[in-house]
């Protein structure tokens, strides 16, 4: 008797562990769902209904989308964002690949110990190597230009070390059999190598055009024209000059969002796939 309650006992366990994590799962999700959606809502109100109670507004004003536009040169704050953001991401992508292929597949005197330096660069903090990077950009002759934010986030030892774990989790038996068939380390890298390291690399495209997308101490460092200005940098400026908008404000936070929103939806399966690959790997 006592042996046929067991497995049952062992049943329901499982049924209520289970059921318990799916429901702080669905707390947690509704949690962090809330600001956003008030976030919308909020954009929709008029300026009376923004401080008055309840989240729906009476009347949802769309229109309240296209007065950001007028209020500033919003478009031109979104094409600067792109630009920068697609900039670094292509350079940032590039040269990691470049650098973790080094780092993992060719044997050169130093290789691990120049490894190690470089990430250690990982601990210094951002705030730190500000003030270096911008005396850089002051003598090169790029403070308050796009090339001077795209530039100094080009290189990344996050980026490289990412890469390299991917690819030590390739066989070197490719590598043999590619040098035996007479393929250059070019054509290793390019035809063997990289395609096989695509998880990874949607992953760091990911991380770095959202990161830059959303950069604000660097970009208000260095920029001084509006008209170079990056969304983040743009919407501390949109609520210096126009008082108090909260609806127009939320409208334009809420556009913000949006190409962020759309990537993680267009690659989140690749994206958590590589990311627990690139933890157990190498």
């Amino acid at each position: 008797m006592n042996k046929s309650k067991r497995p049952l006992t062992r049943k329901i366990r499982i049924f209520l562990q289970t059921f318990g994590y799916h429901v702080l799962s669905a707390l947690l999700g509704v949690s962090l769902l809330l600001p956003f959606v008030w976030m919308v809502l909020t954009s929709l109100k008029s300026l009376t209904e923004v401080d008055a109670p309840g989240w729906f507004p009476a009347t949802p004003r769309w229109s309240n989308y296209l007065e950001v536009f007028s209020q500033i040169p919003y478009a031109r704050f979104y094409a600067n964002s792109l630009v920068v953001a697609g900039w670094v991401t292509l350079l940032q992508v590039t040269t990691s690949a470049l650098a973790a292929f080094s780092f993992s597949r060719l044997r050169w005197p130093g290789r691990d110990r120049i490894f190690v330096a470089y990430l250690a660069t990982m601990m210094l903090p951002g705030l730190v190597m500000m003030v270096p990077n911008y005396q850089v950009m002051i003598r090169i002759g790029l403070v308050d230009s796009l090339a001077g934010l795209i530039l100094p986030a080009a290189f990344s030892a996050f980026g490289t070390f990412l890469l390299r774990q991917f690819m030590l989790s390739i066989p070197t038996s490719l590598d043999e059999a590619a040098e035996i068939d007479g393929a250059s380390k070019w054509r290793l890298f390019w035809d063997i190598i990289l395609p096989l390291t695509r998880p990874g690399l949607i992953t760091l495209t990911v991380f770095t055009f959202i990161g830059n997308y959303n950069s604000f101490f660097w970009p208000i460092v260095m920029l001084r024209s509006i008209d170079n200005y990056t969304l983040p940098v743009g919407m501390l400026y949109f609520d210096s000059v126009s008082g108090t908008t909260t609806h127009l404000l939320m409208a334009a936070a809420t556009m913000s969002v949006l190409p962020m929103i759309f990537i993680f939806f267009l690659v989140q399966k690749t994206l958590v796939s590589g990311i627990q690959e690139g933890a157990v790997k190498g």
